[in-house]
């Protein structure tokens, strides 16, 4: 696998740890036999779900955002493995994590997405030798991309490194054509102006 993902390839990495919760219910779950289609579910249902940990519901939470997560954390990490690990994380933490969700602060699509930006973002500054393989400038360039706003952040690294189109980073976000291409030309612009300011100091 390069950049791309196997279908519920993430939901199974999940359903792992969910069986070693110790939760009967966990373990008697079959992923093939969880309901996938059902679209009319919202995804605030699910994460109602989710956050109550039943077992069919996080599964079918996971199933409907893995794609999401791992195309987030690839873009961050540029490794299809490295990235399945930080999905497979991002969805433990919201599993633990999903009564301090707040609507308000965005949608559900929002907090999962900024949960794995940042599980990504640690994952590069602890393993800088990944993020630099040219030397210190394209270490304090991947310091100062996690400065931008995440999403900002995530449309830059996808159209920079990974050669993505707007249309393909509108898909992988799923959010309109426009706005990702406002997301490409805010993050540059802002990356363009903090990068000379780092080069100028002592």
């Amino acid at each position: 696998m390069s950049g791309s993902i196997q279908r519920d390839r993430i939901v199974m990495l999940f359903s792992k740890f969910l069986r070693s919760a110790g939760d009967p219910r966990v373990r008697s779950i079959r992923v093939s036999h969880v309901d996938f289609t059902d679209e009319s579910m919202s995804d605030d249902v699910l994460l109602a779900g989710f956050g109550a940990q039943d077992p069919r519901l996080a599964v079918a939470f996971v199933r409907r955002f893995q794609r999401v997560v791992f195309g987030i954390a690839l873009a961050v990490l540029g490794d299809a493995g490295m990235a399945e690990d930080i999905a497979r994380q991002a969805f433990e933490h919201a599993w633990r994590c999903a009564e301090s969700y707040d609507v308000r602060c965005g949608s559900v699509r929002t907090w999962l997405a900024g949960i794995a930006h940042n599980l990504a973002v640690d994952a590069v500054r602890i393993l800088p030798e990944r993020c630099a393989p040219t030397g210190e400038r394209t270490t304090q360039l991947c310091h100062t991309l996690a400065g931008l706003p995440a999403e900002q952040a995530r449309a830059v690294v996808m159209a920079a490194v990974h050669g993505m189109t707007a249309g393909e980073i509108a898909a992988v976000e799923e959010i309109p054509l426009s706005a990702a291409r406002s997301r490409i030309r805010a993050g540059m612009t802002q990356l363009h102006s903090l990068l000379p300011a780092q080069r100028d100091d002592p």
